[in-house]
């Protein structure tokens, strides 16, 4: 589905993403885990298209979409849920929906849509005609989920889903990832929480300052004792 070649990601002199390969295969849940400044966020960035690589290579389904804009790459399958949400907080939940699926033109397909995201995100119907701004934190990371999911991407970008939420509602988060994931969506999650990523996740990749230190299943890292003293507290 997704394939990353010798990828370098420069910030004028501070060279971000140091030569990094990876992949994910359709169906799975793969996650990058690691500490702030490691360069994950630069990565998912780089994947949509908002960051130019300096070299290297991404692959979306076998296709070098690295010249692609990130327009283009929506058009073939990609969406990025952004750290912070990001919601239009001036307009509706409903409004928001709809600028998620603004390059489809299925306009009954839109709405069936419309009706499946609001069955994994239950409270965004009920929550329609509100401003997207007046929404709890826990709320619009759930609308930019669901904003995101309106574009019908067959890859899910997620970077740091979890992030200001509590822990209850960091459960109905990554529950709702998992069901995304077995409705056919892949998905590549960015995630501080190292614990609740590896759970779900089929793979993992461990960053630090910009490069990939180790990979492995989600078990087999979660088992381990360098991950578990660096990102797991024990």
């Amino acid at each position: 589905m997704l394939e990353l070649r010798d990828l370098n990601v420069h910030y004028d002199m501070i060279h971000a993403i140091k030569g990094i390969s990876l992949e994910v295969k359709q169906g799975e849940i793969v996650t990058l885990i690691g500490a702030n400044g490691a360069g994950k966020t630069t990565t998912l960035r780089t994947i949509a298209g908002l960051k130019k690589p300096s070299s290297g290579s991404v692959l979306l389904k076998g296709q070098d979409i690295t010249a692609a804009t990130p327009r283009q790459r929506v058009q073939m399958g990609a969406a990025m849920v952004p750290e912070g949400r990001h919601v239009f907080t001036g307009m509706t939940v409903q409004e928001n929906l709809e600028m998620g699926a603004f390059l489809r033109r299925d306009k009954r397909a839109i709405a069936d849509d419309m009706e499946m995201v609001c069955d994994y995100f239950p409270i965004l119907r009920s929550r329609r005609k509100q401003l997207a701004g007046t929404l709890s934190g826990g709320e619009q990371q759930m609308l930019a989920m669901a904003r995101a999911l309106m574009s019908r991407p067959e890859i899910l970008l997620l970077d740091e889903p979890s992030m200001g939420l509590s822990p209850l509602l960091v459960s109905e988060i990554f529950s709702i990832i998992r069901t995304i994931n077995e409705a056919g969506t892949t998905i590549l999650l960015v995630e501080q929480n190292a614990g609740m990523a590896l759970q779900v996740a089929s793979r993992a990749y461990v960053m630090e300052t910009g490069s990939i230190v180790l990979s492995g299943s989600g078990e087999a890292l979660m088992e381990s004792d360098e991950i578990r003293k660096a990102y797991l507290g024990g």
